[in-house]
């Protein structure tokens, strides 16, 4: 699978609304074919950075998803929001789900 985190720093007055502005593109995302996820977070230190972690399917997956009508417009509607380039952590992994946090095992 191809595992992307990106980190989204958006301008103070756009934050809280971030999770609206980001949703069509999100469903529209989720709804592929080849994504097996697509999930944003908030961080707690900071309330203006938002995290993407994301994960396709394979590099034809992730290559639709690039370019895909929904990825072009967020190309345009997604960059006034921010406050710079969002930060990208892209690798590919000989898996296609998550594996279990071991050394926090929960035995019930």
């Amino acid at each position: 699978m191809i595992f992307i985190t990106a980190k989204f720093r958006v301008l103070p007055e756009h934050a809280d609304k971030w999770p609206e502005i980001t949703a069509d593109f999100t469903a529209a995302t989720r709804s592929e074919a080849g994504c097996l996820w697509f999930d944003w977070s908030r961080s707690l230190d900071d309330p203006t950075e938002y995290v993407l972690v994301e994960a396709f399917r394979d590099d034809e997956a992730a290559g639709a998803h690039v370019n895909s009508p929904h990825f072009k417009a967020a190309q345009q509607s997604l960059p006034p929001h921010l406050t710079e380039t969002p930060r990208i952590v892209n690798f590919k992994l000989p898996q296609n789900d998550w594996s279990e946090l071991g050394e926090l095992a929960v035995n019930r």
